[in-house]
């Protein structure tokens, strides 16, 4: 027996409307920390340099923040958004893990991230709540 997953129906409950403040929360702090590595280059240098990446890469990693935030704000695209972002979060977890920077403020914004991510996606999305059913 197959169990199709419906497509998302508007919904204006309160745990739906809580769902978009946390995504819509989480772009805004996406784009801000994208836009800083784009044109602030100089002022991301020293975390770049601390956690021994090239600072070169801070556009690189600004575009791929940025693909992320605008994966995640379109609706039809918006698990792949929370994937990468789970992704790209993840990977800032262990750098600061290989510089033995355990319980460190970047791990908790990373994790932070994270929560958002999955936390808003999942209280203003149906499809996910479908296959993600908490009891």
């Amino acid at each position: 027996m197959s169990r199709e997953i419906a497509p998302p129906r508007p919904s204006a409950t309160a745990g739906s409307r809580f769902g978009l403040a946390l995504s819509a929360l989480l772009v805004v702090l996406l784009v801000a920390d994208g836009m800083v590595d784009l044109v602030a280059t100089e002022l991301v240098r020293p975390q770049m340099e601390a956690t021994g990446f090239p600072p070169s890469l801070a556009i690189p990693i600004g575009c791929i923040i940025l693909v992320c935030a605008v994966l995640y704000a379109i609706p039809s695209t918006a698990v792949l958004g929370a994937i990468l972002v789970t992704a790209f979060a993840g990977g800032a977890i262990c750098t600061h893990l290989r510089m033995q920077e355990v319980g460190s403020p970047p791990e908790w914004i990373s994790v932070f991230l994270g929560v958002l991510a999955w936390g808003g996606l999942y209280l203003r999305d149906d499809r996910v709540r479908a296959l993600l059913p908490l009891r």
